[in-house]
């Protein structure tokens, strides 16, 4: 029996995995997910002799069923390989208290790498499943990385367009000089005037438009998604977590059976929810630890049960984490509501009408395996130049905010469980804030200066997916209000309707 996926929005929608990762988004917008969490079906121990490859087999074949083992196979054999600079895909390192999950190693030193190189592989072999014949349009919003791993996976892959939008003063120089420089005919990368939350609404209202569906249907296209949306998206994420888990046991840092902390930095929550279902599917976890900047949605809601989207929009240092509408959140929503659609729907029209809603204490209670923290830019800064000081690792600005909450977390309830910290990033992607936290007279640096310095510090060398762009040329320059995204659109694909 295949597994199926139903909408949080409409218990009536069922799709295979096959067709879910080609829609992206439920046609009532609302997230798919499965219709039950699989149990893992291999042992703990032989995680521990399991290569990355492996795991990915043995978790992806329980969610995405009606692909055949050679077809996931292949999917996964494309996507982890020689693009990644080390051999283990994601390594393990122990650096202070904790190990640090790196998740950095792939061609665009962030972590939607490791869901973003198999997803174009998933949606081609989805489209040839079923008999798609139009061209699949791949709409992103993004707050840096998820843009421009997208467009590295997607660039030039036959059968698609991609489109990325971002905010155009709300990403860091590199993330931004990494997008406007990518190659591929079928790519095209706008700023948005305005923030990650409209860029994202933005997209959403798209897939939504019926009328527009339509014109594209007519030209030949259909949109899809690449962002943490897409359950394609979502359930390669789940492997490193149960990877990690192994590779504790391999080095003998935990026996089987014995429960580890997850710290997971999130702004879309996607990141933390993969956890969450790594846990649900038997993985030996005690907490899920969420960890926030400045913009601290998350923290508030775990704190009173209320989501309130209803406040200032703050820049930092981690900008992929500037995000007040936590998209992800519906699919943990939907589940501590009972897998009632209904209910869920009633809470994301909330958010969508008044921008607030407030769960159930029975919900609230479902909620024990997670904690939640920030830390803001000045606790930041000092997590970076304290490791770095203590140790010699160099760990980048979203990673920091994982530290600082951990350091709250164990100061708070004297839990000495064994804990991975999830680092999402390298600090290369935000060289000026992680210079600036080790000594802020770096401050009138050119950026590629700063990236030599850092190199030495970190007695590293400077990542390929640096070097390329240092004297790359822009090859998009488009920039628009979030208003005249579907124009954007149109023109791209050269519809003039």
């Amino acid at each position: 029996m295949d597994l199926m996926y139903s909408s949080t929005r409409d218990a009536g929608i069922k799709v295979t995995a096959s067709r879910a990762i080609l829609k992206g988004l439920a046609a009532d917008g609302g997230l798919f997910v499965p219709d039950q969490i699989p149990p893992l079906d291999v042992s703990l121990k032989e995680l521990a002799d399991m290569s990355y490859q492996e795991v990915a087999y043995a978790v992806m074949k329980l969610y995405l069923t009606d692909f055949t083992e050679t077809e996931l196979k292949d999917c996964i054999q494309a996507a982890y390989d020689v693009k990644f600079d080390t051999g283990q895909i994601a390594p393990l390192v122990k650096a202070d208290d904790a190990y640090f999950l790196e998740l950095f190693h792939g061609p665009t030193i962030a972590f939607k790498d490791m869901a973003l190189s198999i997803l174009p592989h998933l949606m081609i072999t989805s489209a040839r499943k079923n008999n798609i014949k139009n061209e699949i349009v791949i709409l992103t919003a993004t707050s840096g990385d998820t843009g421009k791993a997208a467009l590295a996976g997607f660039a030039d892959v036959e059968g698609t367009r991609i489109i990325v939008y971002y905010p155009k003063n709300g990403v860091s120089p590199v993330q931004e000089k990494q997008m406007v420089t990518q190659k591929g005919e079928n790519t095209h990368v706008t700023g948005i005037h305005g923030n990650f939350d409209q860029a994202q609404t933005g997209v959403k209202q798209m897939f939504a438009d019926k009328e527009l569906e339509r014109l594209l249907d007519d030209n030949g296209f259909q949109f899809s998604s690449a962002n943490s949306i897409n359950i394609g998206r979502l359930v390669p994420q789940i492997v490193y977590y149960v990877y990690a888990y192994g590779q504790l046991l391999a080095r003998n840092a935990i026996r089987e059976g014995e429960e580890i902390n997850f710290v997971v930095p999130t702004g879309n929550f996607g990141n933390i929810l993969a956890a969450c279902y790594a846990k649900n599917m038997g993985l030996p976890v005690h907490k899920l630890i969420c960890a926030s900047n400045e913009n601290k949605v998350l923290y508030d809601f775990f704190q009173s049960g209320r989501y309130d989207k209803n406040r200032e929009f703050k820049l930092t240092s981690s900008p992929s984490m500037d995000i007040l509408i936590s998209s992800n959140l519906e699919r943990l929503i939907y589940r501590i509501a009972g897998n009632d659609a209904e209910k869920n729907a009633a809470y994301m029209k909330a958010l969508a009408t008044g921008g607030v809603y407030e769960i159930t204490p029975d919900m609230r209670e479902q909620l024990k395996d997670f904690y939640g923290n920030f830390t803001d830019e000045q606790e930041t800064a000092q997590v970076i130049r304290e490791l770095y000081h203590k140790t010699g690792y160099m760990i980048d600005t979203h990673t920091a905010v994982a530290k600082g909450v951990y350091d709250k977390y164990t100061a708070e309830t004297k839990d000495n469980t064994t804990t991975v910290i999830v680092s999402t990033a390298s600090p290369f992607k935000f060289t000026r804030s992680v210079m600036n936290a080790l000594d802020t007279s770096h401050d009138a640096s050119e950026d590629f200066e700063l990236i030599d310095e850092l190199a030495c510090l970190a007695k590293v060398k400077v990542p390929a997916a640096i070097e390329e762009i240092r004297t790359a040329s822009v090859r998009h320059h488009t920039e628009c209000e979030a208003e005249q995204m579907p124009e954007d659109v149109k023109s791209f694909l050269g519809i003039r309707k």
